[in-house]
């Protein structure tokens, strides 16, 4: 790739709104130059503002092709465990080319949206049967595949499980595909960062899936085995998910698992910890302190009932946040950080929750500032800043839609999250490389084709 260039004449950078920006695109994919109150010369000119690429620091993506297809009440009263008992019996059915076809699609559908990088959470490792593969990287290598054809940036986590319960409970029938024991999941990792070292658009970091499925003595021997290979490698936890989860865990211990997990693992800035949506005022300061982000997924989070993160002690604290739409229900930005907002003020019965006070009031700015910074940090790339150094991760809006007319500054942030259900998503670089123009994907209609054939096949 050459050196290229693209002039905007706004543009959100580090220390705020700028004019006349000048950003020099390098031929690794990364930002060399950005130059504010410039002239564009031959440059190519944005279409409209143009904003970093959002990072999406939680996915499962096979989950995309089952969105939609577990609304319907049962029998008994539904929940998170209910949900996951069918998506149990969804993931035995899917093959390497199935889940390939699922993640390119799922990837494109977030480029068009405005992510331009995306953590995969990724414990489908095994065949059917629970066996590894020929090669035991096979799963991780199509979801690392489907990354690279759709043009994201992708952290990929592959997932240590190995249980089913606390306590270090056999795992079930429904978890064989997932299951790892620390030894072969990191060659597994091994293996990963091997192939992929040097390539600015994939890193590798994992994921001990929850506390639920691994015990003290498999995380410790994962994080030994992790700080050998990649000592800033980046390490993603579901933690405190579920009102079930946390009285289990308290049977088990005698502590919550927040509690647990920051005196026994002492989570710290390379850290993600994915939900948390049920915490203490206290831990949610303990977190804070750790200096790790927690993933909030807010669209996910109600869908599958869990609840409402407390955002306000979070944050009032120092605490860092990111964002992820997990299973897929919804792929948009503009959606999870307009229901982090709107969480909030169904709870506490204000408006205007999450901001940066008098200094900074916008709301639309203090959210989607905030999950650039904490979304970069969850994925360990250099992302989220259009800044030299950074990955060209750039999403140019639509400035020709009604909500957007006439929103100058931090405002056109406020109405773009707040103002509207059309994507505001005009044009998209990732790596330097446009992947979407004219909010068309360059190969939206043959990825589509491959995922028609697999809903078909899986639907039949």
């Amino acid at each position: 790739m050459m050196e290229t260039s693209l002039f905007a004449a706004q543009a959100l950078l580090p220390g705020g709104w700028a004019r006349d920006v000048l950003f020099q695109i390098g031929p690794d994919g990364g930002l060399s130059a950005v130059t504010p109150e410039s002239k564009p010369g031959d440059a190519p000119r944005a279409a409209g503002p143009v904003l970093p690429g959002m990072a999406n620091l939680h996915s499962h993506a096979f989950q995309r092709a089952m969105a939609g297809l577990s609304e319907r009440a049962g029998p008994q009263e539904d929940s998170f465990w209910t949900w996951r008992g069918l998506m149990y019996a969804f993931v035995q059915r899917l093959t390497p080319e199935q889940s390939e076809a699922i993640a390119a699609q799922l990837y494109v559908e977030m480029l068009k949206a405005g992510y331009t990088a995306v953590g995969e959470f990724h414990y489908l490792h095994h065949d059917p049967q629970g066996a590894p593969y020929g090669d035991p990287a096979e799963m991780s290598h199509r979801a690392i595949a489907a990354a690279a054809a759709a043009g994201i940036g992708i952290t990929h986590l592959p997932v240590l499980y190995g249980y089913s319960d606390f306590g270090g409970q056999a795992a079930n029938e429904g978890q064989r595909r997932f299951v790892h024991q620390p030894d072969a999941f990191l060659r597994l990792a091994e293996s990963l960062i091997a192939a992929h070292r040097g390539d600015p658009q994939v890193r590798i970091g994992i994921a001990p899936h929850s506390l639920r499925a691994v015990t003290a003595d498999t995380l410790n021997a994962a994080l030994e085995g992790l700080n050998a290979l990649d000592d800033s490698a980046p390490v993603h936890i579901h933690v405190a998910e579920q009102q079930k989860e946390v009285h289990d865990c308290i049977e088990w211990c005698g502590e919550r698992p927040v509690e647990w997990l920051v005196r026994r693992a002492l989570p710290d800035a390379r850290w993600c910890l994915i939900h948390a949506t049920h915490v203490t005022g206290e831990e949610a300061v303990r977190m804070a302190e750790s200096g790790a982000v927690v993933g909030l997924c807010p669209t996910t989070e109600a869908n599958l009932g869990d609840g409402i993160f407390p955002a306000p002690d979070f944050l009032a604290a120092g605490g860092k946040f990111g964002i992820g739409s997990d299973s897929h229900i919804s792929v948009s930005p503009v959606e999870e950080l307009r229901w982090l907002e709107y969480g909030q003020r169904l709870t506490l019965r204000r408006r205007n929750v999450l901001s940066g006070g008098a200094d900074a009031p916008s709301v639309g700015a203090f959210l989607y500032q905030r999950a650039l910074a904490g979304g970069a940090q969850a994925l360990g790339r250099s992302i989220g800043r259009l800044a030299p150094g950074c990955r060209a991760d750039l999403v140019v809006l639509d400035a020709t839609q009604a909500a957007l007319t006439g929103k100058p500054g931090d405002t056109l942030l406020d109405a773009m999250i707040f103002a509207g259900n059309e994507n505001p998503v005009r044009d998209v670089m990732a790596g330097g490389r446009w992947t979407v123009k004219e909010g068309r994907h360059r190969d939206e209609v043959d990825i589509l084709r491959r995922y028609r054939a697999v809903l078909g096949q899986l639907t039949a």
